[in-house]
């Protein structure tokens, strides 16, 4: 726990903070504009683009019952967890808001003209324009930042934004670095971050009744408010409460049994969340998991704050109406507390608290209105973020024992390539080197394999799969051992029982890997060098089909490309190796 000057801790300058919540506030009352742009001078000049509101329901929720869909990658590249090659999910309707918004010419026209005249760009907005405006900050890191090494990063500054998309939207935000850019500043009665946590079907009559409120066609909080509050945060209750009990470690059977049968919100938080307590003071914290108990758990007004559920609901309102005029005062305070910085066992988990320090990391959790159990939760967010940098530091240890066994294989297939070549000296396993050879195999196998689990199991950081070293090291590997493997399954006829390899023997470790050097390189997606083998074995089975010479032709080119790009050794050319034989034979 840390306290800082807001701009210092976040690296934002305050009069930017505040023009930017000021510009939302204006777009949120010019719904009929699609964006408006204004530029700042400060220091350095920012542009500024802010994003209205919108006030139908159908603009918050279509198609399922959470409104989610697979992001658009041909628009979103880096929206995907690589290694595991699964899509991102965001809001299919902000995500159809955002597009319609691209297809104007003149906002595309002018955010490039300011990237190009090197401005920081501000994409901000107010409730959904805040959704609009994270969807254009990823759309211009895809476009203007990792297409282009000289152009400013931007900032994206949201008020009381829902819930855009899910955890892997923020696992690759980390992985290519960009999770700082994003701030989202909430209100702590706000209710309306936590609504994409319920299914629609639940809220659509009170919701629509709320955004006429919000649009000021209503001038008190509709009687609906109630119901509509105790909705959301029931909703909310049972995310937040799934999610302290996956990351808590629970292996209580009974917890995997109602998430089959309950369907729950994939939406997460995302970037920063600055946390407007309610007293003039601001809590950070960048740990997903921590600012989504912090969400729900803050917005639980005790008995001494509300008598009624009527004000409760009323206070959860009309905070999602108040930033213009409340974060001018939030702002003026000079220090900040960052849960992030915080050391989770330092964190207090009892309400009563000892020393100095400690009394300070209470007040700021006594501020949100958190309770011990919310603390837990905290806590645990906390703690599970420092496993995962552990278990980072303990997969690290073994670079150098996935290097020592590279070489020795790097050495072997040196060897072998005086004579017959790697692949068919290592099919043949006639020599004692073959036999060590394997061995190296097997236990480099152990080690991906084992990364590759805490992967599917979210056990290490978010950046794992954006490092350099570990993508190199990925590539080195699939290239020196993958034609050991292909070897392998077809000298112990596999594929006459699985399959081919390509399709059904190939394993995960080298299709992550692949797509982690894909990705870092923006290379397209298609079958490596390192799969040659596989691609001569299946062409030797084949052998009298119509078409052969066809493929042998193709593949005797692809073999330039990947000898020249070092995927692979120009031992497959060895006079007897098996391809210069299905060659001849087909010649």
């Amino acid at each position: 726990m840390g306290t800082v000057k807001l701009g210092e801790n976040m690296v934002i300058k305050e009069e930017v903070i505040k023009k930017a919540c000021s510009m939302a506030m204006d777009a949120h009352k010019s719904p009929e504009k699609q964006y408006l742009s204004k530029k700042i001078k400060t220091s350095s000049s920012e542009v500024v683009f802010s994003f209205p509101g919108s006030w139908s329901v159908n603009d918050w929720f279509t198609g399922t019952s959470f409104g989610e869909t697979k992001v658009d990658l041909q628009l979103f590249p880096s929206l995907k967890y690589i290694g595991l090659d699964v899509t991102a999910t965001v809001n299919e309707a902000f995500l159809n808001e955002f597009k319609a918004l691209l297809a104007n010419p003149l906002f595309k026209n002018e955010v490039g003209k300011a990237a190009a005249d090197r401005r920081q760009i501000v994409f901000t907005g107010h409730s959904s324009g805040g959704a609009i405006a994270i969807l254009a900050t990823i759309w211009f890191l895809e476009v203007h930042i990792r297409q282009s090494s000289n152009r400013i990063a931007p900032l994206c500054l949201t008020f009381g934004s829902p819930l855009v998309g899910d955890s892997i939207i923020n696992l690759a935000l980390r992985r290519e670095n960009w999770s700082s850019y994003f701030v989202n500043f909430v209100m702590r009665c706000d209710i309306l971050p936590q609504i994409s946590l319920s299914p629609l079907s639940s809220i659509k009559q009170q919701l629509q009744q709320v955004l006429d409120y919000f649009n000021q066609k209503a001038q008190q909080p509709p009687n609906e408010a109630p119901a509509f509050y105790e909705t959301v945060v029931k909703n909310a209750s049972s995310v937040a409460n799934y999610a302290a009990c996956k990351i808590m470690g629970s292996t209580n059977p009974l917890l995997e049994t109602i998430s089959s049968f309950i369907e729950l919100s994939p939406y997460r938080p995302l970037g920063t969340c600055v946390f407007c307590t309610g007293n003039g003071k601001l809590v950070v914290s960048n740990n997903p998991d921590a600012v989504l108990q912090v969400l729900y758990h803050a917005s639980q007004l005790s008995t001494e704050e509300a008598n009624t559920k009527m004000t409760v609901a009323q206070t959860s309102l009309r905070d999602h109406l108040s930033y213009g005029n409340d974060l001018q005062e939030y702002l003026r305070m000079s220090v900040v507390t960052c849960l992030h910085q915080h050391h989770p066992e330092a964190l207090p988990l009892s309400l009563n608290v000892a020393n100095a320090e400690r009394e300070r990391v209470d007040e700021a959790l006594n501020d949100l209105g958190l309770s011990e159990r919310a603390r837990l939760c905290i806590h645990a967010a906390e703690a599970l973020e420092k496993q995962r940098l552990r278990n980072q530091a303990t997969i690290d240890e073994k670079q150098k024992d996935i290097k020592k066994c590279l070489d020795k294989l790097e050495a072997y297939k040196r060897k072998c390539a005086l004579k017959v070549g790697y692949y068919d000296a290592f099919k043949r396993s006639e020599e004692k080197e073959d036999f060590h050879a394997n061995v190296e195999r097997y236990e480099l196998a152990g080690i991906w394999d084992e990364i590759i689990e805490m992967l599917k199991r979210n056990e290490l950081p978010g950046e794992f799969e954006g490092r350099k070293e570990w993508i190199d090291l990925g590539t080195r590997y699939r290239r020196i051992v993958e034609p050991l493997d292909i070897a392998n399954y077809y000298r112990h006829l596999m594929n006459e029982n699985t399959g081919p390899y390509m399709e059904k023997g190939r394993p995960r470790r080298y299709r992550c890997t692949q797509r982690w050097r894909e990705h870092a390189e923006r290379l397209p997606h298609e079958v490596p060098g390192s799969c040659f083998w596989a691609e001569v074995e299946e062409l030797c089975i084949k052998t009298g089909f119509q078409g052969i010479k066809e493929s042998i032709s193709h593949l005797n080119t692809k073999v330039k490309t990947w000898i020249k790009d070092e995927e692979l050794g120009d031992d497959v050319l060895l006079e007897n190796s098996t391809f210069m034989k299905l060659q001849k034979q087909h010649s």
